[in-house]
């Protein structure tokens, strides 16, 4: 049971890497060509639920260790994403700004700014480590579940816009990331519940897929480039009850996929999801600039699939190099001075190397 738990789990990973990674090529090929092709399609049906359900995702296990002290629980999901932060923050500023645009006092504001105002696409790794301490910090006041929920639910349905991007985010993703906290019992239940019952879950799969792809391709929908305006989808409070209903859905979509052996590749994608998400920006843009450049791709359709393929599977490659080679382990598992002393992985404490996921 466990098993298949965290087999689903993985799955639901994969997913959500592949559509974060998508949207970024995508974005990027239509900025570049000023075109549009079916990844946009994808991403555009995929908007209400797409970062949700990552968030979700990422905390369903939070019961597991939330009445830990604060010295080991901020270790396990606060310090753990900022190490990762701050490491990658460092080497897309070097490389983008630094090494790219050859600006070395530019880098080094973006560096310093960097500290409050999340870089780039690495703002999720750094939303992880606030919205951990901030569901502990409820959890240890013992504010209800319903209410934090609540709370969360006004928050994102509220037209918030302080211009400061960690405050806007937080509002935005707070109830997903506490809804895979608060909710976990109920998704466990309904990923077991599908797994005897797959042909009703592909049924209900169908209702939900045929209202979101009618709300979301409403009146008022326009493709561009880069982003898409939602048209019935986009509305205050019915966003927020798409994005919740999609993340369950993908949920479900994992259960039943992970039950097929020739797609274990996607589970095992998913657990090397943060590998990808922490390296995938800078491959991606190289791809993309050399095609775009060269001119060997030019139908946007087909550059975006390309682009997209390359940022998925050069971390992956990387990841590899350094298992085989030992070298460079720091990139994506926290070495023993980047703990908190005292906690598990620590100097102090038994050397245990804490690995990205």
């Amino acid at each position: 049971m466990s098993g298949q738990r965290l087999d689903w789990v993985d799955t639901a990973k994969g997913l959500s890497i592949l559509l974060v990674v998508m949207m970024h090529s995508a974005y990027g090929v239509g900025e570049a060509t000023g075109g549009t092709g079916i990844l946009h399609w994808v991403i555009a049906w995929a908007t209400p639920f797409r970062m949700p359900e990552f968030f979700l995702i990422s905390g369903l296990f939070l019961a597991n260790v939330i009445s830990r002290d604060w010295s080991r629980y901020a270790d396990r999901r606060v310090v753990h994403y900022l190490y990762f932060y701050a490491l990658w923050a460092v080497i897309h500023i070097v490389f983008k700004v630094g090494l790219g645009a050859g600006d070395p006092a530019t880098a080094a504001g973006y560096l310093a700014w960097a500290v409050i105002q999340p870089y780039g696409v690495l703002w999720f790794i750094y939303m992880l480590a606030v919205l951990s301490a901030a569901v502990k910090l409820v959890h240890d006041l013992r504010v209800p579940l319903w209410a934090a929920l609540a709370a969360g639910a006004v928050l994102q349905v509220a037209p918030i816009d302080t211009g400061i991007y960690a405050l806007d985010q937080f509002a935005e993703y707070f109830v997903y990331f506490y809804a895979g906290y608060a909710l976990a019992p109920y998704i466990f239940r309904l990923a077991a519940w599908t797994a005897e019952n797959p042909a009703l879950a592909v049924i209900g799969l169908a209702a939900w897929a045929a209202i979101n792809t009618g709300l979301v391709f409403s009146s008022g929908f326009a493709l561009e480039p880069v982003g898409s305006t939602l048209g019935i989808a986009g509305i205050p409070g019915l966003r927020l009850v798409l994005a919740l209903a999609g993340s369950i859905a993908l949920c479900t979509i994992a259960v039943l996929v992970s039950r097929l052996a020739f797609m274990d590749w996607l589970r095992w994608l998913g657990s090397k999801s943060i590998v990808v998400y922490l390296a995938f920006a800078l491959p991606m843009a190289v791809t993309r600039e050399v095609l775009v450049r060269l001119g060997l791709v030019s139908d946007t359709s087909l550059l975006s699939v390309v682009v997209m393929a390359s940022a998925v599977i050069s971390p992956l490659v990387l990841y590899w190099l350094i298992q085989r080679t030992g070298w460079g382990r720091f990139l994506f598992e926290r070495p023993a001075w980047a703990h908190i002393p005292g906690t598990p992985g620590s100097r102090q404490a038994q050397p245990v190397r804490a690995p990205a996921e």
